[in-house]
């Protein structure tokens, strides 16, 4: 069975936005989803966020995906490069990820988002355990600029998408944020399922 982690952003929860809506059409079509709770999502720590999604996702394989949102992506993105030798993952949908951000001015946001942003990660190492991402952007993302696209693409080799006045794909008591028909084609996309 395929199974799909989803892991939040920044601020954020597993019943916020378009998650509750994407479990159920995933679920709907067989696939085994599991919306994780991030811990300290005020202040997300790497160290923190990857080993809760490694001992979230156990044993991983080919079938094992995964759908990040924001700091989710990276979060990703450091799991899959953390992964022994030889060790293969079927592939990640990376929603508004980002490898530098605008708009964040608060300095207890800056030092948090610090070493997110300065701390490298070894994308050809990635690439040895996957290739297959996705990677959609908004043209109207207060925090993620267009130019992270090119780096999505160049460094990780990712299909990217730019949808049109998405914002950061975020946003409580927004409607168009509640169901997201672009994340769920790019995960049925990348699992090969119709």
């Amino acid at each position: 069975m395929k199974r799909i982690f989803v892991v939040h952003g920044w601020e954020s929860s597993s019943d916020e936005v378009w998650f509750p809506w994407l479990n159920e059409e995933l679920e709907n079509r067989g696939f085994q989803v599991t919306l994780l709770e991030m811990p300290g999502t005020e202040y997300p720590i790497i160290e923190k966020w990857v080993l809760h999604l490694s001992n979230s996702v156990g044993d991983v394989d080919n079938q094992t995906y995964f759908v990040g949102h924001s700091i989710g992506c990276q979060t990703i993105l450091r799991y899959v490069e953390a992964l022994p030798a030889g060790v293969k993952v079927g592939g990640a949908v990376l929603v508004a990820g980002f490898f530098h951000l605008t708009g964040v001015t608060i300095p207890d946001e800056i030092l948090m988002v610090w070493p997110w942003i300065n701390t490298p990660i070894d994308f050809d190492k990635i690439k040895t355990h996957t290739e297959n991402f996705i990677a959609i952007f908004s043209d109207a993302d207060e925090f993620v600029p267009l130019s992270n696209k090119k780096l999505f693409e160049r460094d990780l080799g990712a299909t990217t998408i730019v949808e049109h006045n998405m914002g950061h794909f975020n946003g409580k008591n927004n409607p168009k944020y509640k169901r997201v028909q672009v994340i769920l084609e790019s995960i049925l996309k990348i699992t090969n399922q119709p």
